[in-house]
């Protein structure tokens, strides 16, 4: 089982990268939100600042919705999905280590680049560290929801936008969690519940999220 899902793992991963488009997309993507963040309400730093935490997360949250359309899309049309679904190991481990890949290969690198930007919109200290461990611990939420919705709109003729209204409501609680991590490290508060809460919605998404995510792609592939 190991041996398959590590296989699985690096065959996604390998994919995603090897399409730089979508990867470039995303990045760029998030990137060019923070920094036309400015233009919409402003050039003073104070401001730029206190809405700097809001700004990132919901940056990271739109980017996150990118590529997921083809998260199962393309092994949907091809067949390799159905494949999948014969071989002994569980469809939810599958669905996971799919959705890891796709999190290594999109979302890590919004975690990577989040200092940097942040400290564009005026992040300084502790708050640089404080927002990339909240969105090393969000982003994976976001991605298994993401999953559910792209699953459940496989096949489906505007499934991007019926997606996106799926779960973006979904993400609100991860946003107000993650945001006030890092604004209650510019206020000097202790951020630690925080991440107390992100970590739990991360590990009860863990084992649901990816069996609810092979029940839609049963449905889907009968």
């Amino acid at each position: 089982m190991g041996r398959t899902l590590w296989t699985l793992l690096r065959r996604d991963v390998s994919l995603i990268v090897t399409r730089r488009q979508d990867v470039l997309t995303v990045v760029a993507f998030f990137a060019i939100v923070i920094m036309l963040f400015p233009l919409a309400v402003g050039p003073e730093p104070e401001i730029l600042r206190e809405l700097a935490p809001g700004a990132m997360w919901v940056a990271a949250a739109l980017a996150s919705l990118l590529a997921l359309d083809r998260l199962f899309a393309d092994d949907w049309r091809d067949g390799t999905l159905e494949q999948l679904a014969l071989i002994p190991q569980p469809l939810a481990l599958v669905v996971l280590a799919k959705v890891t890949a796709h999190w290594l290969a999109l979302g890590l690198p919004l975690v990577v680049l989040s200092p940097v930007l942040g400290y564009t919109l005026g992040l300084r200290g502790e708050e640089l560290v404080v927002l990339p461990v909240s969105l090393a611990l969000g982003t994976p939420v976001l991605a298994l929801l993401g999953a559910t919705g792209a699953a459940l709109t496989l096949g489906v003729r505007g499934g991007g936008a019926l997606m996106a209204l799926l779960i973006l409501p979904l993400f609100v609680p991860v946003l107000i969690l993650g945001s006030g991590a890092v604004s209650q490290a510019m206020q000097g508060g202790d951020f630690l519940p925080h991440y107390y809460l992100l970590g739990a919605l991360l590990v009860a998404a863990l084992p649901l999220t990816p069996l609810a995510v092979a029940a839609a792609l049963r449905i889907a592939l009968d």
